[in-house]
Parts: structure tokens; C-alpha cells; sequence
């Protein structure tokens, strides 16, 4: 595979990112990939600034090569900070029952909701990934200015145009055009998700028209056609997540990989039923079951802070039908399992 402007700056052989999914990352799949001669990647917006430390430590324990950090510039929606005693029993209700049919028991208020983005930006910082990788939003200046100065590639998420706009106007190096197409969160900022739905190849092309940065394709990429088809439209680099996700070296339940590869991936949904943020995945129980009570749901974090100790119940279960079942369109395509032949095709 042709080496790019970003691949030189990186490091890396091939032009190929693994998506930053949260929830399910493990250091050995960002290790793999990093070894495979892609860019590895580690989800860090669950952790607390020490973790992200430990996180970048256990990496480098595997492998050598460069690796990339992502968190989430917006931490929560406005309200979503808090969870008063009212509220808590106001969504339990709406909870109960999944809790009681998985035999899960009801949780405690939580003393903290979310782990703030600039604590956690200091330690990533410090721990020096190769690149810092952001959604929802743009990082003060002095945090991009800091990147720099430590040699940190900086890469935002677009969804729209005037996204991309913002994101090279505040001088981030490097463009991740995100389209529709992909599985996880559609991370918009400056309008609603449901309002920014472009495909990945639209965006990709207008971008690398629009803005002289290098731009990273994503959403719905899942072999190397869809890699041709992202290069001939001006991008420098490909990020897959769903690929990557189903791979033996991801943590996501074996449940969930076999889902990706069955007839169920032929479809997914955008749903807020997971976090209370726009979201696609393989449509289930846990989606049905929310959906309805999704206009009354506290602001995001807090509808992800209930589901997440029934989708850790349902992976120890084999409970795919409330599980977060992450996936981008492209699922129908996949015929990979592991890291090493997945890449092999991709780069071959």
C-alpha cells in the first residue's frame, strides 16, 4: 500500500487506523495492529486520568510501535453532571425491569458520573501517544499548543463540513471525516446528531477539497475497496472500527463477533437507547425495550451509566440481546477474525 503524507509523519507502514471504540478496547488489539503496521488505538473516555497512565505503560510493554489515545472533548450533556435522588428513581423505573430479568441489583447513585476531559487530557498528554485523538469538540488551544510542542499528533472527528471547518480553523493537524455509515456514537458538536448525517464518502470529498490538512476516512470502511474508494476521494488515511471489532483481540463478547458475521449485521440502527447519545448498533432487546421512554431519559451520561452494569451482565450471561451491539454498515463484508489477517488484506 502506497505510503501517504501521514503515514511518514506517524511512522507506520500502512495508512490504516483502528477505530478508538470505547467499552471493549484492550491493549493487545492496540499492540496488534501497531505491530501489523497500522496505527493501534485505545479508547480512554471511561478512565481516570491514572488508568490512561497505566494504559499507555501496558501498550508499550507489548510493542514499540506508535499507538493512538482518544477522549471526548464534551464529557456530558448539559445536566448530565448530576444525578439527583428524583431523577435516579424517575429512570429506575424505566430500568427495573432488565435489571430483575438479568438478576442484576438495583445500583447506588454514583458518587461521580464521569471522569473530567481536562484531567485526563493532562495525563494523556504526559503519557505521549503518538497521536491524541478527539470527539465531540475541539480542545482549547493551549492543549493543541502543548500537543505540538510534545510532538502529538492531534486528530478531530468531523461529521459536517463546517465541522471540519472549525477543527482546521483551531489548527488540529489532521481531519477524521466521520460518515453515518459507522458504527459507535456520531460525534457532532455543532448541531444536533440526528441533523448531521453525511456519508463517508461525501464528507471525505468535500473535506479534502475544502481543507488543506490530511484527512482520515471513516464510516462503513470495512476491506481494501472501500480503502480505494477513500484515497481516490482525497483521503490520506482509513479508520475502521467495526474490522476491528471483530477480531479475537478486541474485547467485545464472542457473542457480539458472531452477531457481525450472521445475518443480524446486515442491519443496524441510530439509537440513544445506549448512552443517551446517538449511537448505531445491531438492533436488540436492550434498543426495543428503551427506545420508547427515550424522550424522557435523563441527559447523557447517566442512560449509559444504568445500561452498563446490564451489558456487563449480559456478556457474562451470553445475553446478546442486551448487549451494546456496536456495528457500522459495512458488517456484511467482513471475513476476518484476526488482527493479522485482516490487516494482511487490507495492506496486501
Amino acid at each position: 500500500m502506497t505510503a501517504t503524507e501521514l503515514t511518514r509523519r506517524l511512522g507506520i507502514a500502512h495508512p490504516i487506523v483502528q477505530g478508538p471504540f470505547g467499552g471493549v478496547p484492550t491493549v493487545q488489539l492496540a499492540a496488534a495492529v501497531g505491530k501489523a503496521g497500522g496505527l493501534g488505538s485505545y479508547g480512554c473516555y471511561t478512565h481516570s486520568p491514572d488508568e490512561i497512565t497505566r494504559i499507555a505503560t501496558d501498550i508499550r510493554a507489548l510493542t514499540d510501535k506508535p499507538f493512538m489515545f482518544n477522549l471526548w472533548v464534551s464529557v456530558n450533556d448539559p445536566g448530565g453532571d448530576r444525578l439527583d435522588p428524583d431523577r435516579f428513581e424517575a429512570a429506575w423505573k424505566v430500568f427495573a425491569p432488565i435489571y430483575a430479568e438479568l438478576g442484576v441489583d438495583k445500583p447506588r447513585p454514583p458518587e461521580r458520573l464521569v471522569h473530567g476531559f481536562e484531567a485526563q487530557v493532562e495525563a494523556l498528554i504526559e503519557a505521549r501517544p503518538a497521536v491524541f485523538s478527539f470527539i465531540f469538540g475541539i480542545p482549547k488551544p493551549s492543549i493543541l499548543a502543548e500537543c505540538s510542542r510534545r510532538g502529538i499528533v492531534t486528530v478531530g472527528a468531523a461529521t459536517t463540513l463546517a465541522e471540519a471547518e472549525a477543527l482546521d480553523q483551531a489548527g488540529v493537524d489532521v481531519i477524521l471525516a466521520t460518515g453515518f455509515e459507522a458504527g459507535g456514537h456520531r460525534p457532532s458538536f455543532l448541531a444536533r446528531a440526528e441533523d448531521s448525517l453525511m456519508g463517508t464518502l461525501t464528507l471525505t470529498r468535500l473535506v479534502a477539497a475544502k481543507i488543506k490538512r490530511p484527512v482520515i476516512a471513516a464510516g462503513g470502511i470495512v476491506d481494501k475497496a472501500g480503502i480505494q474508494a477513500a484515497f481516490d476521494l482525497g483521503a490520506s488515511a482509513v479508520q475502521l472500527g467495526t474490522a476491528f471489532l471483530a477480531c479475537g483481540e478486541s474485547g467485545a463478547p464472542p457473542q457480539h463477533r458472531d452477531m457481525l458475521f450472521s445475518d443480524a449485521g446486515r442491519r443496524t440502527v441510530l439509537t440513544r437507547a445506549y448512552s443517551g447519545r446517538l449511537c448505531r448498533g445491531i438492533p436488540n432487546r436492550l434498543i426495543e425495550t428503551l427506545t420508547p421512554s427515550a424522550d424522557g431519559m435523563p441527559p447523557f451520561p447517566i442512560p449509559g451509566w444504568f445500561t452498563a452494569p446490564l451489558r456487563r451482565a449480559a456478556a457474562e450471561q451470553g445475553r446478546a440481546d442486551f448487549m451494546a451491539l456496536l456495528s457500522g454498515q459495512g458488517a456484511p463484508l467482513l471475513k476476518h477474525r484476526d488482527v493479522s489477517s485482516l490487516m494482511e488484506s487490507l495492506a496486501g
